[in-house]
């Protein structure tokens, strides 16, 4: 699969952030479900006055229903003309239009080889919970998970080492047909803050579906006294599914930022992202 725009278009890349409690994820679905991707294509198209075409964009990592972005990004390819004629006014009427818990906060011309999901070379998350006695703060509610027992955040962080690496993540991940479940995760690590809330940062390569929420809330059991820091390394390497490990919930998970190397490695960037991953030493079948 070849990177490069069709001839008279234009890769446009889109750097965007979303409360994603009112949509049901960020991929357009059938039956008029309210999502992300649908909102701003529907909105591009208005604006560009395009009539029944869509232009489709190509995301860098696709969000849950109810999961947010800071620092989501994402491309388009628009017809070199109309790229021409909107493209000084063309993030004030997405402004005007989109409603406000989405905005596009940038448009640009991406670099040749650009495509924002497969030149990525890493996705950064953090997850909010607080342990407080009283709950959440009511302006945080939308945004920061309560869990109802105390947390120690030295055992969390011992558990998370162990998880570090490229591995098999299929213990923490729910399969899709012919996806692979190798990933590497190069960052895992909680904080408390002054307010109290335990932001914890996760870093990956990429992201297999529910992988964050999954490890999050193992490492939740592990806070609590429900099971020991050797815990979530031993599900990982046992690579089944464990009843134990909770999905939580996502409104306490935000895409925070998303890097990609420098403009001349883009393309062979892309074209490693492709590949089918195996461990070494796994075998072919």
């Amino acid at each position: 699969m070849s990177d490069e725009v069709q001839p008279g278009f234009v890769r446009v890349r889109m750097d965007l952030s979303y409360d994603g409690s009112g949509f049901s994820g960020w991929a357009k679905q059938a039956g008029g479900r309210r999502t992300v991707q649908g909102d701003i294509e529907d909105a591009l198209r208005t604006v560009t006055r395009s009539g029944e075409t869509t232009y489709e964009l190509t995301v860098a990592g696709r969000t849950d229903a109810g999961v947010h972005a800071r620092g989501q990004v994402a491309h388009v390819d628009l017809p070199a003309e109309l790229w021409a004629e909107h493209r000084e006014k063309l993030l004030k009427r997405l402004a005007g239009r989109l409603a406000k818990d989405v905005r596009v906060w940038s448009l640009t011309e991406a670099p040749a080889g650009f495509n924002a999901r497969f030149s990525a070379v890493w996705r950064r998350y953090a997850y909010r919970v607080t342990d407080s006695p009283g709950g959440v703060d009511p302006l945080l509610r939308g945004h920061v998970l309560w869990h109802d027992w105390p947390l120690d955040v030295d055992a969390m962080n011992e558990a998370a080492r162990a998880l570090l690496g490229e591995h098999d993540f299929a213990a923490y991940c729910k399969r899709r047909e012919g996806a692979t479940t190798i990933r590497t995760l190069q960052e895992l690590a909680l904080e408390r803050g002054e307010d109290g809330i335990i932001t914890a940062t996760v870093r990956a390569d990429a992201f297999c579906h529910n992988m964050v929420r999954s490890l999050i809330g193992a490492l939740l059991f592990v806070g609590d006294g429900h099971r020991g820091s050797e815990w979530p390394g031993k599900v990982l390497a046992a690579g089944v599914r464990d009843s134990a490990v909770h999905v939580v919930r996502p409104h306490g998970l935000t895409l925070e930022e998303v890097g990609y190397p420098a403009d001349e490695l883009l393309a062979a960037r892309s074209r490693e992202a492709r590949n089918k991953r195996s461990l070494p030493g796994a075998g072919c079948c």
